[in-house]
Parts: C-alpha cells; structure tokens; sequence
C-alpha cells in the first residue's frame, strides 16, 4: 500500500482505489500481492493467479455500468483512458482516472473492476453512481421576487448536481443572506425528494423563516476610562444601536463589520497614544424584547504623550517656523501616523509636511526624518533630523512625446522656468495643467534629473499625445423623418497655420484652439451652429476670447408627420466672451463675461406660453450678459480627476424693460409683452474629488439654480431659459433657451412640470473607478446616488422634497469620439405628483458628456 501511495498524486483516491480493489476478493486476509480479483458475467468473484502487481498491461476496452443520463463513450472521455495503452494495476493512470471522474461532478461512487485478463490485455469496469439532478426550485417563507432573486445569487438552477456540498452551502449562504440584513434568527431548511417523471432527478423545497429584524439595544463597554462610550461608539463606523431618526446606517449586527469595528476601536485608542490597549473579551447578549446588547471588555495601557520636539541641523528655517508645519508640540498625544504624515507627506498633491516645505524652497538635495530617541514614563521625545544641503535651481526645462502641440502652447502652462528655485509643488501644478489641456494621456511624467555638482536639476515631461480632434457623424430616423448630423470638433487648433499648406495633417494643429461646425438637418428641422476660442488672446496672458454662431428653423408637423413649411419658427443667435485667469485669491480663479443674443421669429408657428396665449405670429428678443466666477483645481488630468474642486457661481441677466418703458403689460398682446425677454438667473454648481487611490476616487457633486423676474405682478416669468429635470441631461433639440438638468434614474424633463421649473436643486455622490487610462480609450466604472427636483415657484419649494435615485455605469473616453457612457439606475420615488408607482428601473446612454 505505501508503495501505491507513493506513485499517486492524491492520498485520498489512491486509498479508495486500495478498498475497491480488495473489498470484492475471496479471503481478501489471505490474499497475495501477485493476484487481483476479477468478475465474471455473473459477477461472481474468482481469483486469478495470472494477475502480476506492478506489471505493465495493454487496456483492451473499458464498460460502464450505473448510467442513468451519461452515456457509456461520456464516461469513458471523462477518465482519460484510451484503448491499446499501457497501463499498470495498480497504477498513476488508472488513480488519475477514478479522480478525474469524481472532479466532474457528476457522480457520487465510482468503483473499478477487472473484467478480462487476455494474456498481457487487459479489460476494466467501472461501476458508477450519478448524483441526482436538480429539476425544480421552490423556496417558501420570502416574496416572490426575493426567491427569484434567491435563486439565481446561490445557483439553484435546473441541471445543477445536488451533493451535501450544494445543500450545506445554500443554506450557509442564505442564511448569511439575512442574518446581515439583521435577521439574526434566521432558520434555513432544505428538503429534497425523487421526481417521479425522472429517476435521477430531485426537486428541492426551501422553507425560509427570518423571523423578526433584531436591532442593538445596547453596546456597553467595560474598562474605558480614557475614552468615553459615545467616542468609542462613534469609531465603529458599521455597528450602530437603533436610534429613532437615523435612516442612513441601519442598526443591526454583521460579524465581519463588528470584527472590523472592533479594530476600529483599538485603531482609535493607538491615535489617542494607547499602544498597549487591548480587547480582553467581547459577547452577545439577548434581551427579552428581541433586540441584543453588545459587551466589549477593554485594558487601556498607558497613555503615551509627545516629550520634546527638537529639531537637529535646520538653518533655512528657524525652529518656530517648522513647528508650524509640524503643528505637534510637547505634551500632545502621541500618534506615530501624524508624525509620518507631518513630516514625509500623506502622498496627496495638497500634502503640508517638512519634506516639502523644504523642496518648495530649491532644497531638492535635503533629507527629514523623525527619531524616538528616549521613551521615559509615559514621554516620547522626538528628534527631527535635518540635512538642508544647497538649495538647488532649474537648469533645463524640456518636452518630449508632442508631435503636434507646439513647445509654447506646453511652456506657457509650465510653473517651473530655468533659473527658478526647484519647487515639488510647481512640478505637481504643471504636471495639472498639461492634463486640463485635454491634448494628453493622463500620465504626464516629470523626470527630475539632479546635478549634485553644480546643484541644479534639469526636468523633463514626457507627454503622450492624443487625438485633438472629434468627428460625429451619424444619422437617425426620429419624429417622422431621417434625421442627419455632421459634426467637427478641433480641439488643438492652429488659425495661423490655416493657410500654411505644410501645417495641413490632415488640418493646420497644434495651437491649442478650438474650432467647431455642426450641421443638423432633417424634414422638419434644421440647424447650424460655430463655435471658436482662443484661450491665450494675444498670446502672453491667459486670457480667452470666444464667439459663436447658430442658426436654426423648425417647422410645424402633425400627427400623421406632414410638415407644414409654411409655419414655421426660426431663431438666429451669437454670443461673444472674454475671460480671464486670476491671481486673487488664487490663480485657480477665473471671471468670465459673455453677452448673448437671441432672435425668435414665429410665423403662424404657435409657440406654448405659461399663463397667457400662445405667440403665433411676431418676433421676440433675448439680449443678455453673463457673469461667472469659477474656481478649478481638479486634477491631474480632465477625464478622471482625482483630487482638488471645481465650482462655479453664475448670474445671467437681461435689461428689466418693463420697470423702465413705462408700459401697462397687462393690456399688451402676448407677442408683444414678450418682445424682449427679461429676467435673471442665478446658478451654483459644486464638485468636489477625494482621491481614496489613484484608481478609485469619489466625487461629490451640489447644485442650485434659480430663475427669477422683475416684474412678477404684470409680466411674471419668462417662458424661456427654465430648468427641467430628469434623464440624462442631455440637452435635445429645443428652441426656448432651456436648461437641462440630468438625474438619472427618471426619463428626460420629467421632473419638471411641462413648462420648467423656475427652481431646482441637485445633489450627488458618485463613486468612480478607472479601469484604464491608455490613449486609445480612458475607461471607468461608476457607482452613484443622486437626489434632486425641480420647483415652479417659491411657494412650492422644499428643499427636503427630492427624488432619489442610485444606480451604476461606465464611461469611455476616446479621443475621435468623446466621452460615450452608459448608466443603469434606478429611481426610488414617483416622478410626478398624483402617481403611485416609483420610477424603476432606467437606462440612460450618454454621449460628449459627463455627470
């Protein structure tokens, strides 16, 4: 027996191999090492003689008997063994076949054999027993759709082998399946029984039985004195006590998020100086109201402070001015991860620490380390070492990888210059600015070169350039007709080169314009538009300049899809901007101004307004200025930012004519009260990006608009410029100024009444991870929870009246075609007043833009 053990690979087949083998002889005490047993026909035992162990034999055939379902050349596939082969008994082949037969997982015994001994050929038999089949799933003591859903997350599906193995699990898995949604008593229990249309099938009954939700009553700490109960609750972030009002962390008990909290609490203690402290016990208690108490025995240790702080070989900066970076003084409590961070950085962009304030001031050469040097009582002094060296300057500034973009667009974003003091934020600031171009992959790499010698440092970026350019060009059938759309976007522009015929590859590049042309036609629209920005007017200043142009016409159509072009509604419209980059309070800052007119002119075309009758015939005006001042320090790169804000605070305004003509607007006809529009709009939007790693960030996103009147009394609010919520804020085409709010997990506006609302708010969470950033495609994936509304007026306005939604999605990014995504959410509220349902799930697709 040692001996097979020793030729097979698996301890436990080799052994049942050694059982089968023996178990069918006659006096298997008696029996020698040289014979085997064989079966007859008539499956009577005899032994032969002739049989050697350890004798290499020919396989002569293989038959299989037990089958229900598998047939017999199944079978014989499945061990591997090939007729007219070499095989030993017993022997590696012959175990490696018992087992590959029961790693199918198909069969519950198997047992082998000898048939026919003909001279050196051999014939073997495998007698097989099949595991049952699952035919049918009934599971009880749950809804419906939990069944359903059931039934899919722990693979009970028709077909599926039923072992102990697939029973145990299932109801493990159930189980857990609610004990963590806090039905700690949950009992599981599964039944099978035979099919009667099918011999080696079984239908499968499980009864579920959750019980009541238990909730903690009580978590009651013994042994803290440092730390009172209400700070040790508060470090366990997933185990909560029920508390009336708290709906965003339910109150029940996870074994893996109390065990996680636990560490928490110690976690806790060794940031308030406890290095000693300890867990001594922790358990579950039952109450007689169904709910439990949790019992956390604790040893504190001693407390540990900071001693002296002394600072060894620093002559840049005086001792008071580090200590105002270090922000630790004497007799604080001691927490070794400050320090670190206090003193090497956290690794963020933002990071204030020794380390850097140093190489912000050219001391690219200097080195800070932190020492314990005397641990006495319960004091730790601490000695920061310092060796400043020179400070070191910028000898040489190169880029490398830009094909196309011209060395000044790139320079002129650069916050380090040769002969300026090395600085590690100007490096990690221009490495930002090259990233907002949006001309770049992602990872645009400095390579710091130092000379210890001369003490300067020459840096080179390594950029990895991407299409400047986006083509749309597609077509569709929508609202009776084909509807056709070219659009050209040139991001990396070149207005000198235009006539150059060598700067033509395949269009004049490289000057870091933008140029775009869209042309939208089909039978019952049309429309054109020109956009261009220079973002460097003159070249030394980064102050933009921007203009554009459209023109659109659409005609009225009925039911059956007639167009009518008689009828009709035209709009021609310009806007010209300038802005300009701020040094106050930060250069971070722009202000922006822009003036922009709009021209409307109906002919017998009937255009909806609120409140008074439709405009059929005339022309209306929209004159109006913009302000906005916005901040951006989102960053590295523009597609996936994971650190730093963006918001912006803007007002859009028009002259209040009816306060200064001296008009009575309420005798006026409708086209001609609103032959200039007039009123005020007021936006704030706020995004804010934390960087958990390079690859998974969380972005937080609010926003506020508010649109307003000066004549509320005669002339009320404009028909143009509302907000209308819902969808994928994308906006479509539409003629009315309106703005397009998207919050997924509802169709598109219908949030809004069918007029916009004049007010709305949304908010959003949404958490993003990168899958790639290659230059070909920039992907990732995101998880989100959004909530907002839209409001008429004032009067209906509730902040706390939103609809919610989450969902999920991914974002692909190429440089020809812009950012395409998709998202599946799901709205959690009814979208409209008076209806029941909630909205459900949606899907939303998501071109040239992102949330």
């Amino acid at each position: 027996m040692n001996k097979l053990q020793q030729k097979s690979s698996n301890f436990f087949y080799s052994f049942l191999l050694i059982a089968i083998w023996f178990s069918v002889s006659v006096g298997y005490a008696q029996n020698t090492n040289d014979t085997i047993t064989t079966i007859t026909k008539d499956s009577i035992p005899i032994k032969d003689p002739t049989l050697v162990k350890g004798k290499e034999y020919i396989l002569g055939g293989i038959s299989v008997t037990g089958l229900r379902k598998f047939s017999e050349s199944t079978v014989k596939v499945f061990t591997g063994l090939k007729n007219g082969q070499p095989i030993k008994l017993p022997g590696d082949k012959l175990t490696s076949a018992i087992k590959k037969l029961y790693e199918s997982k198909q069969f519950s015994s198997v047992d082998v054999y000898l048939s026919k001994l003909d001279g050196d050929t051999v014939y073997l038999q495998f007698d097989v027993q099949e595991l049952p089949q699952l035919n049918n799933v009934v599971i009880e003591g749950i809804k419906k759709s939990e069944a359903k859903t059931l039934k899919t997350e722990a693979e009970l599906k028709t077909g599926a082998m039923v072992t102990d193995n697939l029973i145990v699990t299932s109801k493990n898995y159930i189980r857990k399946k609610y004990t963590d949604k806090g039905f700690l008593k949950t009992s599981v229990s599964i039944e099978t029984e035979k099919d009667t249309a099918d011999a080696n099938a079984v239908n499968m009954k499980v009864t579920v039985d959750k019980g009541k939700r238990i909730k903690i009553k009580n978590i009651n700490f013994i042994g803290n004195k440092a730390l009172s109960n209400g700070a040790l609750k508060k470090a366990m972030k997933n185990t909560k006590t029920k508390l009336l009002g708290r709906f965003w962390k339910a109150s029940k008990y996870i074994e893996d998020k109390y065990q996680e909290d636990l560490e928490s609490i110690l976690d806790k203690y060794s940031r308030n100086g406890f290095r000693d402290a300890r867990i001594l016990s922790d358990k579950l208690t039952w109450n007689e109201d169904n709910t439990i108490n949790l019992e956390i025995e604790l040893e504190e240790g001693k407390q540990y402070r900071f001693g002296d702080i002394i600072f060894v070989g620093n002559s840049a900066f005086s001792s008071e001015v580090l200590n105002s970076i270090l922000k630790i003084s004497k007799g604080d409590i001691y927490n070794g991860s400050v320090l670190k961070e206090r003193v090497s950085g956290n690794g963020r962009p933002d990071s204030e620490d020794l380390q850097t304030l140093y190489q912000d001031n050219g001391y690219l050469f200097s080195s800070v380390n932190a020492v314990e040097t005397k641990v006495e009582n319960d004091s730790i002094t601490i000695e920061i070492r310092i060796r400043e060296d020179e400070q070191a300057s910028i000898n040489k500034v190169t880029v490398v990888g830009n094909d196309k973009t011209n060395d000044h667009v790139i320079f002129r974003e650069l916050r380090v210059k040769p002969g300026d003091l090395f600085s590690r934020t100007a490096i990690i600031r221009s490495i930002r600015e090259l990233g907002q171009l949006g001309f770049f992959d992602n990872n645009v790499t400095p390579d710091i070169k130092p000379n210890y010698q001369d003490k300067t440092a020459d840096i080179e970026f390594t950029v990895v350039e991407r299409g400047g350019s986006q083509v749309e060009l597609q077509g569709g059938y929508g609202g009776g007709s084909f509807i056709g759309t070219l659009g050209l976007s040139f991001n990396n522009f070149s207005v000198r080169n235009i006539f150059n015929k060598e700067a033509y590859k395949p269009l004049p590049m490289g000057d870091g314009q933008s140029l775009s042309l869209r042309l939208q036609s089909s039978r019952t629209f049309n429309t054109y538009s020109f956009s261009f920005t220079e973002p460097w007017l003159g070249g030394k200043k980064p102050q933009s300049l921007s203009f554009s142009i459209y023109s659109s016409k659409q005609f009225r159509f009925d039911n059956r899809g007639r167009v009518d072009r008689s009828q009709s509604l035209g709009i021609v419209g310009a806007t010209v901007g300038l802005a300009k980059r701020l040094q106050w309070p930060d250069d971070f800052f722009t202000l922006s101004h822009s003036v922009s007119y709009q021209s409307f002119n109906l002919n017998d075309y009937g255009f909806r307004v609120p409140g008074s009758d439709p405009i059929s015939n005339g022309s209306l005006n929209n004159l109006a200025y913009n302000v906005t001042l916005s901040r951006n320090s989102a960053g590295p790169n523009l597609i996936f930012p994971s650190y730093g804000s963006q918001f912006s605070l803007s007002a859009k305004a028009t002259i209040p004519y009816s306060l200064l003509n001296n008009k009575d607007y309420s005798t006026l006809e409708t086209a001609e009260k609103y032959k200039w529009l007039e009123y005020y709009k007021l936006i704030f939007k706020g995004q804010w990006f934390n960087g958990f790693t390079d690859k998974l960030v969380l972005m937080t996103n609010a926003e506020v608009g508010y649109l307003g009147t000066y004549n509320k009394k005669e002339l009320g609010l404009t028909p143009f410029e509302r907000f209308f919520v819902g969808g994928d804020g994308i906006a479509q085409f539409q003629l009315d100024g309106r703005q397009n709010i998207g919050l997924r997990g509802y169709q598109n506006n219908e949030l809004s009444s069918i007029d916009g609302g004049s007010i709305y708010n949304k908010f959003q969470l949404e958490l993003r991870y990168s899958i790639t950033d290659k230059p070909s495609a920039s992907i990732y994936t995101l998880g989100f929870l959004e909530a907002g509304n839209s409001y008429d007026n004032f009067s209906t306005f509730n902040p706390f009246e939103l609809k919610r939604s989450a969902g999920f999605g991914i974002r692909v990014f190429m440089p020809a075609f812009g950012l395409i995504g998709i998202d599946f959410a799901h709205g959690f509220d009814p979208p409209t007043p008076g209806r029941i349902e909630k909205s459900g799930w949606q899907t939303h697709f998501i071109i040239g833009r992102q949330f």
